[in-house]
Order: structure tokens, then sequence, then C-alpha cells
């Protein structure tokens, strides 16, 4: 028999729970201070590593939410390298848009691929687990080549994860997981510590369907830290629905750290080994788990008995090889990269139009701010304005001076009357048009987005319009028609002057006749009446021409009043609304990106 080593002092039984576990920091990764408190100190009992008592994990003086170290180093690939930085960068631009409970996940990830660095790259740790009555433990003593955990009828007979290391320094592996030394063992001599196998811990797990609560609590725990998992099933129950629907299909994804064992293959007679073997790969590949078979990357899925020892020698085999690649931690990781990828894509992959907000979107927003700052009406009074004073300049003096007595004879009838409940209502119309404005460009920019970000274009957009509808009216009084008379062309005083001589016509030609009619001058009617009648008919001529020469200005004047307007609205609506709108769609853009690279597929459009 192989000799085993057993440390069963000074440590604590069962896992200490690791302080500050599961925390990172607004959106930003955080991991856990590992600055234990026995680093760089001599012990006064030197012991191998394996057998050294686990040190809890001392907090920081300040917990800051950014990884220790920034970026990870050659540990890894550069693709999962690059990878995880994406996800760290991905978190952090969202931390403000999406809820902590949804990045929990990424930043766990992160937080264990950031511990996961920092301890020995030479050591692959891999799980035994399995079912009560599976064989496990047996399985387990028998890859160690020593009676290392209990076998026996009475259930559960693994309470606590055992583990088993190969080589030395695979303390802090342990310590991260949580096993404490009077339950780490490793063989010593004999041709049962073969050289391939350098490098493993091999740690056998609670059974995942312990009627004891705390066991499967355990066995969930250490699933989440270590490299690759062994899965133990028996003839009986391999296709127990709590292995497949709990643990299998959730991590489809990481077959190619996963083994599939069928134990006890020396109960089944002939060739029905086979065929449960062949219906055991059928549930695999319903669960989505890729096999590892004719090359392909994927699960190793293989029958043997413990109790005979066929097949553990083949298992030996393929995990030394395993354990060699020293890629399992990487691999793993990648694996949890994808699921986390997975697990995110609805708050981050817009599955409409391309995210952004057009020139059409703009105008129309432009156009409804105008019209409820009431631009058209404004280019309509300016253009009213203008051709009102070219008709008190050229019009007929006669018709003045009768609307100037109409005037007189009743006091106020030139002036309209104020109707302080229209101008209320048209208030809050103008107010209502505004928020509508604002409501439809928000739709638009958010069309297509996955809901958290939909949901911060809609607050973007409310809160820059919040003031919108008085800096609208401020904008309105100062850009609006100015104050004074409008400016004149140049032909104004020559068409003063032609209507004041069609008067002064009109004038002379009456002095005429009158002072013939009285006998002053001699009589003939007919050169007064003609100097009269061209004065009466000029005069209204005249006024015509002027009316017909002030449309075109007019329409300009009340035209530029309206692209004042227009523009004021413009620039009011971008600086509240639009701008901070596309700065939240940019931002969406730059998180895609980021997701496209946690992803590690190259995509484009969206």
């Amino acid at each position: 028999m192989t000799a085993v080593t057993d440390d069963t002092d000074d440590t604590t039984e069962g896992h200490r729970p690791r302080r500050g576990e599961g925390r990172w920091d607004d959106g930003l990764i955080a991991r856990r201070a590992a600055a234990r408190a026995a680093k760089g100190k001599p012990s006064a009992h030197p012991r191998s590593e394996e057998t050294q008592e686990p040190q809890e994990p001392q907090e920081p003086d300040e917990y800051d939410g950014l990884p220790r170290g920034g970026a990870y180093d050659d540990a890894y690939g550069g693709g999962l390298r690059g990878r995880l930085d994406a996800l760290r960068e991905l978190v952090g631009l969202s931390r403000t848009r999406i809820d902590a409970a949804t990045l929990a996940e990424a930043g766990r990830v992160l937080d264990e691929a950031a511990t996961r660095q920092r301890l020995s790259a030479r050591h692959t740790v891999v799980a035994v687990a399995g079912a009560t009555g599976s064989g496990k433990s047996m399985l387990f003593n028998a890859l160690a080549g020593a009676q290392i955990s209990d076998t026996g009828l009475r259930r559960p007979t693994t309470s606590a994860p055992i583990a088993c290391s190969w080589t030395d320094g695979a303390a802090g592996l342990l310590d991260r997981i949580g096993i404490p030394g009077r339950l780490r063992r490793r063989p010593l001599h004999g041709g049962l510590r073969d050289e391939a196998l350098g490098g493993l811990v091999l740690i056998d797990l609670p059974d995942h369907d312990s009627a004891v609560t705390a066991h499967r609590d355990q066995v969930d725990r250490v699933l989440t830290l270590v490299d690759a998992v062994i899965w133990v099933v028996d003839p009986e129950k391999y296709a127990d629905a709590v292995l497949h629907e709990r643990y299998l299909r959730p991590l489809a994804g990481h077959a190619e750290v996963t083994f599939v064992v069928l134990n006890q293959v020396d109960r089944l007679p002939g060739d029905a080994a086979d065929l449960v073997l062949d219906d055991l790969r059928r549930l695999l590949d319903e669960d989505g788990m890729a096999l590892g078979e004719h090359g392909e990357p994927g699960a190793t899925v293989l029958a043997l008995s413990a109790m005979t020892g066929e097949g553990v020698g083949e298992l030996r085999e393929m995990l030394g090889q395993f354990v060699q690649e020293r890629g399992a931690a990487a691999r793993r990781l990648s694996a949890d990269v994808d699921g986390t990828a997975v697990r995110l894509r609805p708050v981050y992959v817009a599955d409409g139009r391309r995210p952004e907000l057009d020139e059409r979107a703009r105008a129309e927003f432009t156009d409804r701010l105008a019209e409820a700052m009431g631009a058209t009406a404004v280019g309509e009074a300016a253009e009213r304005e203008w051709r009102r004073n070219a008709g008190k300049a050229c019009g007929n003096p006669w018709l003045r001076l009768w609307r100037l007595y109409e005037e007189s004879r009743t006091p106020g009838a030139g002036i309209e009357p104020v109707d302080r409940r229209t101008e209320d209502e048209g208030e809050i119309t103008a107010r209502q048009r505004v928020e509508q404005a604002v409501r439809v460009v928000a739709d638009e920019a958010a069309a297509g987005l996955p809901t958290p970000w939909a949901q911060a274009v809609r607050e973007a957009a409310v809160r820059g319009a919040a003031r919108l509808p008085e800096e609208l009216d401020v904008l309105a009084v100062r850009a609006g028609v100015p104050l004074g008379r409008p400016p004149r062309p140049a032909w104004w005083p020559a068409a003063v002057l032609a209507q004041a001589s069609m008067t002064l016509l009109q004038v002379f030609g009456g002095l005429w006749l009158v002072g013939q009619i009285v006998g002053v001058l001699d009589p003939d009617l007919l050169p007064p009446v003609l100097v009269m009648l061209t004065g009466i008919i000029g005069g209204p001529l005249v006024e015509w021409a002027c009316s017909a020469a002030a449309k075109g200005p007019a329409r300009r004047y009340g035209q530029d009043a309206e692209r004042r307007l227009r523009e004021a609205a413009a620039g009011c609506g971008r600086a509240r609304v639009l701008d901070p709108v596309s700065a939240e769609l940019l931002r969406y853009r730059e998180v895609r990106e980021q997701y496209v690279a946690v992803t590690g597929v190259s995509t484009t459009g969206r």
C-alpha cells in the first residue's frame, strides 16, 4: 500500500467562508484581497505546503472596486486575456446602467480569474463528483492508489471535500477552495505516484444528491472553483434528472474540462455496458454538451469499474495527458466567460436596427419644437406687420384719415382684446407639444435597444427636457419679431413720393375746379377734371403696385423671423435633448463593441 501523509493538527474543520465573497463595487470588477497573514512570514514549525493551515484572507484597508494589478498577465493566452479585459471594461461602462444583480456573475468570473492567476499555474484541480452510491470515492482511491476517501454502505460516506495532490505547491489552491489541512493527502512513494500526473490535485466531493443540504452546498461551491470535473455515474442513476438539469445541462459549455465516467460496468452483463454508454452519450447530447470524439473538442466519456480496475488505467492516462497540457484553468475560465456572455446577451444585444438618431428624426424633432414655439405663426405675424407698415406708408391718405376717424369714434376698436383663458390654454398646449416631441424622439432613439439602454435613453431625454418649455419661451421672445418698424426696401421712398404726388394732383385739381366755379379762374372744366381723375385713379394704382411689390419682402421678412425661431429651437433642443440622447447611444455602441470582444466573435453591423 502506498504511504499517505495525514495531517490532523491545528486546523478547524470545515470551510472558512472568505470575507467579502462575491463582492464587487458599482459594476467595476473587484478582486478579493488574498493577502494572507502568514505570507512572507517564517513558520515556527515548518511543514510541507500541502499540510499547512489555510490562512484567513485579510480585507484591504479600502475597497476601491477595481481588480488589483489591472490587466491579466501571461497566465492566460492572448485571446482569453483580451476577453477578460473586455469583460472588465464592459462591466465598468455598464455599472450605472445595469443593476448589480445582472452583472454579479460577470464580477464573480473576473474575480475568480484574477485569483486563479495569482495561484499555481503548474497544478490542475480536478473534482470527482457523483451521486450517492455511484462509487466516486472508490474511483478517487483507485486513481490515488491509496485508501484516502472512506467507502462503505453507510450514506453519505463523504461529508467534506478531500484533496490528494501529486506534487507540492498546491496549498494556495486548496486554501482558495477551503479544504483544511487535515483533509489534504498525497501519495508519497511507489509506482502509483505517476510522473504523468505531476501537478494533479484531485478532490473527492460529497454526494451532489445528498439529503444533507450542507453537502450539496459544498458541491455547488467547489464546482465553481475547480479547473475540471469528473462526473461519476452508475447504471442505475446515469439518467437522473437532478444530475442533468441541475449540473450537466447548465455546464454544457464546459465540455472541454468535463469527464463523464460510467462506473460499475462490471455489474452489466454482455454488451449492456455499450448500450448504457450509448444512451448516456445521447443524454449528454440532449443536454447540449459536445462530446470529444474523433478528435473534436468536448467532454470525455468512458466506461470503467473502480472495483475491478477495468478502464481505470485508461482514465489515468487521459488525466495525465490532460494535466500535462496545463490548459485546464484557461479552458474552464474561457467557458465561464462564454456562459457569462450568453447570460448577458439580452442586456447588450439590440435585435432591432442600428441604434442611432438619424437626420430625419432630428429634423422632425426640431419641427415639433418650432411648432410648439409658434414659429410659423410668428413668421406670418411678421409678414403681416411688414405689409401693414407698407400700407400705412404707401396707402391712400384719405382712407387712412377715414380709419383714424373711425378709431377716434370707438376707442379701442383697433386693438384686439386679450383673452387670458386662450393664452393659458395656448401655454398648456405648447408644453404638451414639447413633451410629445421629446417622447417621440426618445422612443425613436430607443427603438430596438435592450431594455436597460432604452430606459437610459428615455431618462436622458426626460432629464434634458425638464426646463425645455421655459427656455423655449425665453428664446421665442429674444429671437422673435424685432421691436420697432420693419426695415424698408430701397423703392419705398419713391412709392411714398408717388402716392404724395397723386394726392397733390387731387388737391390741385380740386382747387383749380373750385376756382373756376367761384369765377376766380377762367372756366375750363376739362383740365382740372383730368388732373383730379389722374390723382384719384393714380393713388389706388400706386397703392396696388406697392402692395404687390411688398409681397416678396414681407414674405422674406416673415421667413427670416420663422427661421430665427427654428434655429433657436434646434439649438436648444440639441443641447437639452438630442446631445444627451446621442451620448447614451454612443455609450451603448461602446459597450456593444466590448461585448463582442467578450464573446470572441467578430461581427459587423450593429
